[in-house]
C-alpha cells in the first residue's frame, strides 16, 4: 500500500465526518448531487453500480433508495464498518480503485464517486480502475469539487479536521488532466459539466435553493460552480 493510501486512511479514520454521515442522504444539498450524477450516468433502476469511495453511506444508501443494485468500495476498512451497520443490505468492501479485486472486473454497468477523486494520488492508475471494473459501454460519473471556487479554500484552511495534505488534490480537479487519463484507459466521450453555488447550510432552505438558482444563471458562473460532474463510457 502506497504511503498516500496510508495517509488517506488515517485522514479519514481519525477525524469528525459529520457531513458524510448517512443521514443527511436525504438533504436537498446531497440530493441534487446524487441526481446530477445519476441523470448524467443514465443510471436507471435495477443497474449494477459500484460507488467508489462509498464512506459511512452518505451517496450510497441513496442510490440504493432509487432501486440501483449499488455496491460500495472504500480504501478506509472503519468506514466500510459503519457503512455495514447502518446498511447491511448494501454489499460493501474495502479496496483500492488503482487495483481492483478480480471478482469486480467487469462486473459493473456503472461506477460513481462523490467527492473521492481529489483523495487519490494516481488519476490514470483511477481511470484504468474504472474501465477495469466496467462492462464494455459502461459509464461513469463522478462529482468533485471545482478547483476554481474559491469557497473550498476557506473551507480547508478553516474547518477543524480539514487540512491540505488531505484535500489538496482538488486542484488537479481540471478537464484536460483527467480527459487524459480517461482515454489512456480506454474511456471515450469524457465531459465536464459544473453546477452549483451554496453549502450545505443554505442549499438545504428553500429560499437559498431559489437564490442559488439566479447565481446559476449569472453568466459565466458555469465557469466557477462549486460542483463538477465528470463522465465518459467504457469503449
Amino acid at each position: 500500500m502506497t504511503s498516500h493510501n496510508s495517509e488517506q486512511i488515517d485522514y479519514f479514520t481519525h477525524r469528525q465526518l459529520p457531513r458524510m454521515t448517512a443521514d443527511r442522504s436525504t438533504t436537498p444539498y446531497t440530493r441534487r448531487q446524487l441526481l446530477a450524477v445519476m441523470e448524467a450516468a443514465a443510471i436507471r433502476p435495477g443497474d449494477r453500480v459500484l460507488d467508489v469511495g462509498c464512506g459511512l453511506g452518505k451517496y450510497t444508501i441513496g442510490l440504493a433508495a432509487e432501486g440501483v443494485d449499488v455496491h460500495g468500495l472504500d480504501l478506509t476498512p472503519a468506514l466500510v464498518e459503519q457503512l455495514h451497520r447502518v446498511a447491511p443490505e448494501i454489499p460493501a468492501v474495502v479496496g483500492d480503485l488503482v487495483d481492483p479485486a478480480p471478482e469486480l472486473h467487469g462486473a459493473f454497468d456503472v461506477v460513481t464517486g462523490f467527492f473521492v477523486l481529489h483523495h487519490i494520488a494516481d488519476l490514470a492508475g483511477a481511470m484504468k480502475g474504472v474501465r477495469t471494473v466496467l462492462r464494455p459501454g459502461g459509464r461513469m460519473a463522478f462529482c468533485e469539487p471545482n478547483p476554481l471556487f474559491p469557497g473550498y479554500y476557506a473551507q480547508i484552511t478553516l474547518t477543524p479536521g480539514m487540512t491540505w495534505q488531505g484535500d489538496g488534490g482538488i486542484l488537479k480537479m481540471r478537464h484536460g488532466l483527467l480527459s487524459k487519463a480517461a482515454a489512456g484507459a480506454g474511456l471515450e466521450d469524457f465531459r465536464t459539466t459544473r453546477f452549483g453555488a451554496f453549502p450545505p447550510a443554505l442549499a438545504n432552505r428553500a429560499r437559498g435553493r431559489q437564490v442559488e438558482s439566479w447565481v446559476e444563471r449569472v453568466p459565466g458562473w458555469g465557469w466557477v460552480a462549486a460542483f463538477q460532474l465528470f463522465t465518459a463510457r467504457a469503449r
